[in-house]
Parts: structure tokens; sequence; C-alpha cells
């Protein structure tokens, strides 16, 4: 039995983006292109090919560009924009997390690069998800500065969340049942992975979702990686040989 899409999501966007600035680009990260898409226009288009109908996206105060760009682009979308400057990851899904209707949600980072069908494959195994469960996608492509290492048992738990090394770290991708997202940790939580942390010490399930690449595009060589990976993801489609660099 095929479960029902998740109608609900989340975008965090209200990073600075200044590790990518001293690059070629000049707009504000969401608007950055991969491919000739702005990580946020991809983001989005996920979003309404999983399935999501009702979006809430937080940029920071001086993105009103970036509110600007997708007005009026994904009609399927019925798009809450909260322009807001957070001290943090968390902050950003907290107010996230308080604007969204109720039931099970999507939420991606701005940030985070993947084919689309990988992208598909993981909000299709979030819905059909232990209702109860948290779902986060992992990869064991390591292109972050500050990776989260997860460990996973063979059940597809996450066991671990930390440490220096392992196979697999989190990619920015992630479902949150309702009652999750309303829970309150104690004070001190200034990051999101923090907030995973506790949770997964709090004794909630925590799923992972293997993704085979995700990038977490926040300078200019991931920009670079990502699109390489765009024009393979794009071949394989077509059916066609990846091009050649000159």
């Amino acid at each position: 039995m095929i479960a029902e899409p998740i109608r609900v999501g989340g975008l965090l966007a209200a990073g600075e983006g200044s590790r990518l600035r001293p690059g070629r680009w000049t707009a504000p990260k969401p608007l950055v292109p991969v491919g000739g898409v702005p990580l946020v226009g991809h983001v989005l288009a996920n979003f309404a090919a999983a399935g999501v109908r009702s979006l809430t996206v937080i940029f920071n105060e001086s993105e009103q560009d970036c509110a600007d760009w997708i007005a009026g682009r994904f009609p399927s979308l019925d798009t809450d924009v909260i322009l807001k400057t957070t001290a943090n990851s968390y902050e950003s899904f907290r107010r996230v997390a308080a604007r969204l209707p109720p039931g099970r949600s999507l939420f991606s980072t701005v940030d985070s690069w993947c084919p689309r069908e990988d992208f598909l494959r993981f909000a299709r195994a979030a819905a059909g998800a232990d209702p109860e469960a948290t779902v986060l996608a992992v990869t064991p492509l390591v292109a972050d500065e500050r990776p989260l290492y997860a460990g996973v048992d063979a059940a597809g738990r996450i066991t671990t969340l930390g440490g220096q090394t392992g196979e697999l770290v989190t990619a920015g991708i992630y479902s949150f049942p309702e009652r999750v997202r309303e829970l309150s940790p104690p004070g001190g939580v200034g990051r999101l992975r923090e907030f995973l942390a506790w949770l997964l010490e709090s004794g909630e399930t925590l799923v992972a979702f293997s993704i085979p690449a995700v990038v977490d595009v926040d300078r200019p060589e991931d920009v670079v990686l990502a699109e390489e990976l765009a024009a393979k993801a794009l071949s394989t489609a077509s059916g066609l040989p990846p091009k050649e660099e000159p």
C-alpha cells in the first residue's frame, strides 16, 4: 500500500551565506544558482514534486529579494514566507514549525542539494515511516566543513549523532511528526543538530534514509560539486553519457 504524500513542508533559508560571498556570487545564498537554478528554486521544486501543498519558508530580514523571486513561481504551493533574522538554525526551525498546519512535515535547509529523484525517494519513505519516528536523510558524501556524523544500526535506526569520524553524515533533509516538532528541549539548544541530539538522548526514534550524494552548498567549491552531480543526474535521466570537461 502506497502511503499518502506528506502535504506539509518547511524550508530553512535564513542563514547569511557569508562563505559564498568571497566567490563570484553577490546574490543572497538562496539565489545562488546550481545548474542555472537558484538553490531555493531547486528545493521548492522538490517539495512541489513530492506532493507538498502547504509550505512555510524563512529568509533573513535582508532577503526580501528572495521572497520576491519565489512569488508566483510555484502555484501548487501555498507558501507562507517569514522574513526574520534568527540567532541560529534552531530558532529558524521553531519559527517555521509554529506556523505549520497539522500533520507530518518535510523539512529541508536551502543549501542541501541532491538530485530530485533522491529527494522524492526520501519523501516517499518518510510518508510510510512509523508515525512516531523522525526521519533523517543521511549520506556517505562528506562535503561539509562541520559534518554531523550519524551511527546507524542494521535496522536503519540512528544510534549516535556526533563525533569526529563515521561512514554517514546528516544531510539537512528531515521529516518530523507533528508531535515531535512541538517538543520543547531544555535551554541552551542553539542549533538544529543540538535539537536532534536531544531527541535521540530523550529516547525518541530517529530513522535514517540514505541518499548517495547530498551537497551542503556553503562554499564556491560546493557549487562546483553540486553542478557536477546535477550534470550526471541529467545525463542518467536522458540516457546520454555525461559531457566531458574541455
